[in-house]
């Protein structure tokens, strides 16, 4: 199945000169959702898994379902305030400031080795503070799952040190 049948693009979104992978249509095709999550289930097998920990908010739609069928508790990780107990907090930078993403503490214990997943790895930012999330409890970083990647915008040169799987390059 050729996945990027089912990534809509929508140029100039959210900003004029942006052109936007909308994942939409994949999620409305069962078919192409379930293989999806299927590739990741197989991706990970290369890889040592205790837990899987997702991004908000669109790594959770790949992230729940893998952690389920992985058999494997599923750790969100989520914007600064959104998490009720205590947490730990990893600052990001992006191209027009920065944001903070927020962990439970005890949600990933010294020496869980997980997963983390979004659905696009674009400069790294995101993913490189999830990580630092994951090392701060002293977990380990197994491996990134992406469904999408935007080769150009240099995302795993950011991420150099992980293991990376992505489902579609752009």
């Amino acid at each position: 199945m050729n996945l990027k049948d089912y990534i809509r693009d929508i140029p100039d979104f959210p900003q004029p000169g942006i052109l936007f992978r909308d994942i939409t249509p994949l999620l409305r095709n069962p078919a192409a959702f379930n293989y999806s999550i299927d590739r990741m289930a197989e991706m990970c097998q290369a890889w040592p898994v205790d837990a899987i920990v997702a991004i908000e908010s669109r790594g959770f739609i790949f992230g729940a379902p893998l952690a389920c069928r992985l058999d494997k508790p599923f750790v969100p990780v989520r914007k600064e305030g959104k998490l009720p107990g205590d947490t730990i907090a990893s600052e990001y930078y992006l191209e027009y400031g920065s944001n903070t993403v927020e962990m439970h503490k005890g949600d990933v214990a010294p020496g869980d080795r997980v997963v983390i997943i979004d659905d696009l790895l674009a400069t790294g930012g995101t993913l490189a503070a999830a990580a630092s999330l994951v090392e701060e409890s002293g977990g380990e970083v197994s491996g990134l799952g992406l469904l999408i990647e935007l080769e150009a915008l240099g995302g795993r040169n950011v991420l150099g040190a992980y293991d990376i799987f992505s489902l579609i390059q752009y």
